[in-house]
């Protein structure tokens, strides 16, 4: 039977003269008895609209349908065994690799899931060599093995000792898994008992050349009926002058079509065929964008498909060569309440539904983590009563914030077990963490996952969430597939497989409005749009950078008929010149600096004007389109003077006072609007945690002191056991710890010096760290002062001293106590009663530890209190709270941000 090849020009007439073949083909009547085969599903539609044109009125269509869709109708073979699924495959051959040790030494593999990406590489390339060598592999295995050592030869003898382990491994690989549960194999089986059974004329339609398993399936069809090939053609005659000129590698020549290689087309072919050609003219419609940088090309982008959209077209394309200025020019659009359908979609791992699968392994592999459960409660899909209430959930956040990072999960439900609510979610979170550690099958760990969801909450709201739902289902699909595997699998083993997973599969949004289309540029071959733009038409993005091919040399992927990296780029600058002829308007556009560095457009466009220049044709034209003025009425920023009577605070701590005392509106952000950042956590420990582990060995060593008596030179060893006890349990969980510790070690032999000076001078420790109130009033209103003094001592006549540690230098603490900037002292004389006589900063971060006293404390104390009442008393009455802080108070202010400081 005949097998026939037809060429159509690439162009907007494309499907029109398709159909027109068709027709002529087998005649109108016989339409119906034919079968036709395109690319995609939006392939089908333009074709059936062009036989309706031509055809008008009722008409009974051929068979459309993409190869794929029409396989899975035929017949299956009963007796063949079910193919492997990509799960089983990848995970098998995983489990094989780690089995070998010279394997990980070869390719570098720190650890067992580092081979996981290798497998998949493997796989990968396995297939494509079945793609491309199946059928002869079958016909004739032994020219099969000459044609794999005719193209190690192409290698020169270093790199062929380079790449003979890395070669040797995939072709044994490939002889190996070739098998009837392979799906090559079993596509190519499948495509031949079809063609077998061939009951009407097949037309093959595609831009895209078949690779050697469709090749077999059209020659075994044409043995029955007849089989025509309808293609775009390449060749000088069919293209507009300009494009055969400027890129002479679209032109066609045997040999390259005929094993898929790009090799330089013979000069004397090539000559002929321009020669021939018409001298290039200016394309209509074509048009580039030279924008400044990123966001100049994505408002520019925007502004053009917005005046698309005003102007009445209704079928725009995005070719996003640049993802990221695509990705911000897709929320402009959206900003601009205009919908992008986009084809191209994105990885299912950036959706927040991935996130929660992502952040529950890495919580359970942490071992009680306190930063990743903090980071897996976050979750929307997360559903508890603990969470519902905000205040509750601050509440948690600040209790759980405590936990030194690395002290495990007891020490996590141990921090909330004051909030009976939250305890009852960490503790269901660590009771599923713990069960989800040990090594499972695939489909033991899918289930496992599923209980995890069930048990805290996120089934039902991961289930109503479109990217959930996807989740669900590729857990699900990882289940399926993993069905026949026995193989058991670690954590790791198993989060590294999901990683890959959720990386591999597009999430598509689901699309209504279908103006705007984000499609790949291999995805608008053959499709009709009234325009379209390209982001990203610059050297570094078009043509896209190909992924390097492991493994293989270029010579030997042409020796072996697979895709070389010039025939990658060849038939993507065909996808793109058929973007250009079929397209009525094209802009391309990118950004001409990028991180202070020139960049250039694409080779390709730099081609063309350089065609252009030398015909004299002329420029291809330059937009700029202008975006909207938007005018503002300016409004000079004054200095912020809120008032807030209602707000008033009816309790004050000394931090709060030294608040307002430095800056009103500092107190008024943070105490009265309570806008305070909460608590993070920090990895290392930081120099308010020293602080607060100095209180708590200082305070035990005077409690034992004071109860045990013991002589003066034994008190250096007591001080000794007790910072050792204290520190080692901190170093135990916070290894970073230990700079502090040695930090200690060096001050508190002076520290016990100074401490025994001191009570031989007649003062008795009497307590410390005890909580304290009292009551302020005046008329007409009163205020709670609360605190916790680090210590207080009695002198021999019944002086009482309240003492204030500081790891501060004696010279820093001397000036505040001058300058009265820090009001700690007088406000905890307001809290004892008796009032103390004394107050002091013991300052024990100096080589020698010594003390600072505050003079005139009772002048002081009570002047503090005055104060007091008259500010408190202001605004409540409505005094405004204004921005008056100045030096470090601002430098480390938190609320600077809302004063605006600097703007007025």
């Amino acid at each position: 039977m005949s097998h026939t090849v037809h060429t159509i020009p690439p162009g907007p007439g494309f499907w029109p003269q398709a159909a027109r073949l068709l027709i002529d083909r087998t005649g109108p009547s016989g339409l119906a008895s034919a079968l036709v085969l395109v690319p995609t599903f939006t392939h089908i539609a333009l074709l059936r609209n062009g036989l309706a044109s031509e055809l008008g009125g009722s008409f009974i269509p051929p068979q459309i349908r993409t190869l794929d869709s029409w396989l899975v109708q035929q017949p299956p073979d009963i007796a063949a065994e079910p193919t492997a699924s990509a799960t089983e495959r990848l995970m098998a051959l995983y489990a094989s690799l780690r089995e070998t040790p010279w394997l990980k030494k070869l390719f570098a593999a720190r650890r067992n899931t580092d081979l996981i990406p290798l497998a998949q590489t493997l796989i990968a390339i396995a297939d494509e060599l079945t793609a491309a060598l199946l059928p002869s592999a079958l016909a004739q295995p032994d020219m099969v093995g000459d044609r794999w050592q005719a193209a190690l030869a192409q290698l020169s003898p270093r790199a062929a000792a380079l790449l003979s382990d890395e070669a040797q491994l995939v072709w044994k690989l490939w002889q190996v898994e070739r098998d009837a549960r392979d799906p090559g194999v079993a596509r190519h089986a499948a495509l031949q008992r079809a063609a077998a059974s061939a009951a009407y004329p097949l037309f093959w339609c595609s831009p895209w050349e078949p690779d050697a398993l469709e090749e077999a399936f059209l020659a075994s069809w044409s043995q029955q009926l007849p089989v025509e090939r309808i293609r775009m053609d390449w060749s000088a005659s069919a293209l507009p002058p300009l494009f055969a000129h400027s890129w002479p590698e679209l032109l066609e020549s045997d040999a390259a079509d005929l094993t898929g290689d790009t090799a330089d087309l013979p000069p004397a072919a090539l000559s002929s065929a321009l020669s021939s050609a018409l001298p290039p003219a200016l394309p209509s419609g074509v048009a580039l964008l030279e924008a400044g940088g990123m966001e100049q090309q994505a408002q520019a982008a925007a502004q053009i498909i917005v005046d698309w959209l005003a102007q009445g077209r209704q079928r725009i394309a995005v070719i996003p060569q640049d993802r990221v200025v695509a990705r911000r020019l897709r929320a402009l659009l959206e900003r601009a309440q205009v919908v992008v359908a986009d084809e191209t979609g994105w990885k299912l791992s950036t959706t927040r539904a991935a996130a929660v699968l992502h952040a529950w392994i890495e919580l359970a592999g942490s071992g009680g983590d306190v930063a990743r459960l903090l980071d897996f409660l976050k979750s929307p899909f997360l559903q508890h009563p603990a969470l519902s209430d905000a205040a509750q959930r601050s509440a948690m956040q600040a209790a759980l914030v405590t936990v030194a990072p690395g002290t495990g999960w007891e020490a996590l439900v141990r921090a909330v077990g004051a909030l009976p609510v939250a305890a009852e979610l960490i503790a269901a979170i660590a009771r599923e963490a713990q069960r989800y550690r040990s090594g499972r099958t695939v489909i033991e760990w899918v289930d496992a996952t599923h209980s995890v969801f069930d048990a805290l909450g996120c089934a039902q709201a991961i289930a109503e969430d479109k990217a959930g739902a996807q989740v669900a289902d590729m857990l699900n699909r990882l289940a399926r597939d993993g069905e026949r595997l026995d193989q058991r699998f670690t954590l790791p083993e198993w989060r590294a497989l999901v990683d890959l997973q959720m990386e591999q599969t597009v999430f598509s949004a689901p699309r209504d409005d279908l103006r705007v289309m984000m499609v790949p540029l291999n995805g608008s071959t053959l499709r009709e749009f009234d325009a379209a733009i390209v982001v990203g038409a610059d050297g570094e993005h078009l043509p896209s950078r190909p992924a390097e091919a492991l493994f293989f040399a270029n010579a030997v992927r042409r020796e072996l008929g697979l895709q070389t990296r010039e025939g990658r780029q060849r038939q993507q600058l065909r996808e793109f010149t058929s973007l250009l002829i079929s397209c009525p308007e094209v802009v391309l556009c990118w950004q001409a600096r990028r991180d202070g560095q020139d960049v250039a457009p694409s080779p390709w466009i730099q081609r063309l004007e350089l065609t252009l220049e030398i015909a004299g044709a002329g420029r291809l034209p330059r937009l700029q389109p202008a975006l909207r003025d938007e005018r503002f009425t300016p409004a000079p920023s004054t200095t912020p003077q809120p008032s807030a009577p209602g707000l008033l605070p009816a309790s004050l701590s000394a931090s709060g006072y030294n608040s307002l005392f430095a800056c009103p509106y500092q107190f008024f952000a943070s105490r009265m609007l309570a806008l305070a950042a909460a608590d993070e956590i920090v990895e290392l420990p930081e120099r308010r945690d020293y602080g607060n582990w100095l209180h708590h060995i200082l305070n035990q060593y005077h409690a034992s002191v004071r109860e045990q008596r013991p002589p003066f030179h034994e008190r250096h060893a007591l001080m000794a056991a007790i910072s050792d006890e204290i520190f080692d349990a901190i170093v135990a969980t916070h290894p970073a710890a230990i700079s502090y510790k040695a930090r200690w070690i060096a001050k508190r032999d002076a520290y016990v010096t100074w401490a025994n000076e001191h009570e031989q001078q007649g003062w008795q420790f009497a307590f410390g760290e005890v909580w304290r109130e009292t009551r302020i009033e005046w008329e007409g209103g009163s205020v709670r002062l609360h605190g916790k003094p680090d210590r207080a001592d009695l002198g021999a006549d019944g002086e009482l001293l309240v003492l204030d540690y500081k790891t501060t230098k004696k010279t820093e603490l001397k000036k505040r106590v001058d300058r009265h900037e820090d009001h700690q002292l007088p406000f905890y004389a307001l809290l004892l009663d008796p009032p103390p006589a004394k107050a002091a900063y013991v300052a024990i971060d100096d080589d020698k530890t010594e003390v600072v006293p505050a003079e005139n404390l009772a002048e002081w104390r009570d002047a503090l209190a005055d104060q007091l009442r008259g500010n408190w008393s202001a605004i409540a009455s409505g005094a405004a709270l204004p921005a008056t802080g100045v030096g470090k108070s601002c430098e480390w202010c938190a609320m600077r941000g809302l004063c605006r400081k600097g703007a007025w």
